[in-house]
């Protein structure tokens, strides 16, 4: 029965509600990991990069954890060391970096040099496991080395980005290395449990470190607000739409979102902080954004 008290004489379709529904998803998950960039970058300058990163574990864990609880069960203790190392190597440590860079650059260098990870998935797949590589996805990274080198060659307000573009590159590898390990040894488990469990364990490893550097200064209203932000929707809300849309639309399509994710941490920043967009930062994004394309299998460049 719709709101006016009539019955639709066609009902609509569920393959027609995830038509206009998957578009609505990744377009708002970009908005929202784009944000996240632009939150570190108000958040990190007071916090410093590891209480921040403690808060955005901890806040993300506890909104993810209906699912771990859910599927406790399937966690035996012999899963917790290796759910600890992806932890670590897929959060803990990138979320660092991205957070230690935010205090030296432009939200826009964190997000496209993060959009690396998919290309960094492929690459350590290629080194260490042995999967083939194939000639466009080899040009595709070629492309998109490139592209962190002319980033890295810029400056933002007089100052150089270097060793900022330099730790989100690395961030970006860990994150292609703790996908790996994840699509190994942590399969059939449900993902958004196995996010949980890994945000826990590191916000656990990384509880004495941010207590030894927690700011002595007061921490005004608007870096909470901003690391709250960071935590509880950056980080808790959008992986569990982000493994809803894995679960609905696979992840080779899922992960397209990549695309949009500096487009939006750009605008955000431009908007709300006022950072320009850079020639370097344009000229490498292009880059980068389209090496991530053209490296991606035939699926994941379906339009959603």
């Amino acid at each position: 029965m719709s709101v006016s008290g009539l019955t639709h004489p066609h009902p609509v379709s569920p393959s027609l509600t995830r038509a206009w529904l998957t578009p609505l998803e990744l377009g708002g998950l970009a908005a929202v990991w784009g944000a996240s960039f632009m939150f570190m970058r108000i958040a990190a300058p007071a916090f410093g990069p590891l209480p921040l990163v403690e808060l955005r574990l901890a806040l993300g864990a506890l909104v993810l954890m209906p699912f771990l609880w859910r599927a406790r069960s399937s966690f035996g203790p012999g899963l917790w060391p290796k759910l600890a190392l992806v932890g670590v190597l897929n959060s803990a440590i990138p979320f660092a970096l991205f957070a230690w860079a935010a205090r030296r650059a432009p939200a826009g260098v964190g997000a496209i040099t993060n959009s690396m990870a998919v290309l960094f998935t492929a690459l350590v797949a290629f080194l260490f496991y042995g999967e083939r590589i194939g000639v466009k996805r080899a040009v595709a990274l070629l492309t998109g080395f490139v592209g962190v080198v002319v980033l890295a060659s810029g400056k933002a307000a007089g100052e150089s980005i270097a060793w900022a573009a330099a730790a989100g590159t690395l961030a970006a590898f860990l994150y292609g290395i703790g996908a790996n390990m994840v699509r190994r040894q942590l399969t059939g488990l449900p993902a958004a449990a196995v996010a949980a469990a890994t945000l826990s364990c590191s916000a656990l490893l990384m509880l004495p470190f941010a207590v030894a550097t927690w700011p002595a200064e007061p921490i005004g209203a608007r870096p909470w607000l901003a690391a709250a932000s960071l935590g509880i929707v950056c980080t808790g809300f959008a992986y569990a739409v982000y493994y809803r849309l894995i679960q609905r639309i696979g992840a080779a399509r899922a992960v397209s979102v990549t695309y949009l994710v500096p487009l939006f941490a750009v605008a955000w920043a431009w908007l709300l902080l006022d950072e320009p967009l850079t020639p370097s930062m344009l000229i490498a994004g292009t880059l980068i954004l389209g090496s991530v394309a053209l490296g991606q299998p035939p699926a994941a460049r379906k339009a959603t």
